[in-house]
């Protein structure tokens, strides 16, 4: 796949590019451009498996409802076998860190804030979700198709990690809770603080269509993740989920609590599996290992 940055923000956005000011690469390509007529902005590029028209679409309406997040600066453009889309920059803040239940509380506010604004937008359900989100697959096996990982040796993922997932992914599957739309990569690394509010809210190409309370579960577990990624204590994520309620306005049913908790392992359990298949430290496989016992309690799993 082929993509030439500067033609197409002389293309989409009226001016080549006269500097790149950053980039990073990962699932998608993120550049940070300097144009010649004196704009900064943020151009995303990412294979086009059909889930960025969506993505996007939900990120402008909330950027138009004031919501923090980059305001797009065009719809999704497919070019070289790439989606392309362009944003403001909205540059600035800090991360909020830690894990306490009194983090969890802000992030959790933010969490329900967002969820709200996405009930209110209507897109095609950006699918297949992320893929540590996707337990739904239909792929052969337990985990969703990732070439580059059911390429490596998997017996070394501990024999707990698969049996835990197994559990989490059943417990999952028996919902029939309705789907809905919500940022499943809520994660200190993509959120940005400023005197104390959150300032900015980014990776939306990580939207999701699973059941609200899988989704406020899985960002209980992950709020506080920067690399390397781990899991919360306990005590956090049932802070986040009764602030998550509190602010929705409605308590969740017993049900939903246990797909919230089964939610707020399946990310760790992927992370831990990907740990040992990459030979890195093992700091999700380590928290599931210790809290994974009453997780799986409180999930009925």
């Amino acid at each position: 796949m082929t993509f030439d940055l500067s033609a197409w923000c002389a293309s989409e956005l009226g001016s080549p590019v006269a500097e790149v000011l950053y980039e990073r690469v990962s699932i998608s390509t993120v550049s940070g451009v300097r144009l010649a007529d004196g704009r900064e902005v943020y151009v995303k590029a990412r294979p086009d498996d059909g889930r960025a028209a969506s993505c996007v679409a939900a990120q402008a309406s909330l950027a138009s409802r004031g919501f923090p997040c980059p305001r797009p600066l065009t719809p999704v453009v497919v070019a070289g076998g790439l989606a392309v889309h362009a944003e403001e920059p909205l540059p600035g803040g800090e991360m909020l860190l830690g894990s306490t239940p009194d983090v969890a509380r802000r992030y959790a506010a933010v969490f329900a804030r967002l969820m709200a604004l996405l009930a209110g937008v209507s897109v095609p359900p950006p699918l297949p979700s992320p893929r540590w989100a996707r337990w739904d697959h239909t792929d052969q096996g337990l985990w969703p198709a990732i070439g580059f990982l059911d390429a490596r040796d998997q017996s070394a993922v501990p024999s707990l990690v698969t049996e835990m997932a197994s559990r989490v992914r059943k417990r999952l599957l028996a919902t029939s809770l309705p789907c809905v739309l919500g940022h499943a990569d809520f994660e200190a690394q993509n959120l940005r603080w400023q005197d104390g509010e959150v300032l900015a809210v980014h990776d939306w190409d990580s939207l999701a269509w699973q059941p609200e309370a899988a989704l406020a579960g899985a960002a209980s577990g992950a709020f506080a993740n920067v690399p390397p990624p781990g899991l919360v204590p306990v005590e956090s994520s049932a802070a986040f989920l009764e602030t998550y309620q509190l602010l929705r306005g409605r308590a969740f049913s017993a049900e939903e609590l246990e797909v919230a908790w089964a939610g707020s392992m399946w990310t760790a359990l992927h992370n831990a599996r990907w740990e040992v298949l990459h030979g890195d430290p093992t700091p999700s496989g380590d928290a599931v290992r210790e809290q994974g016992a009453e997780r799986l309690r409180l999930a009925n799993a």
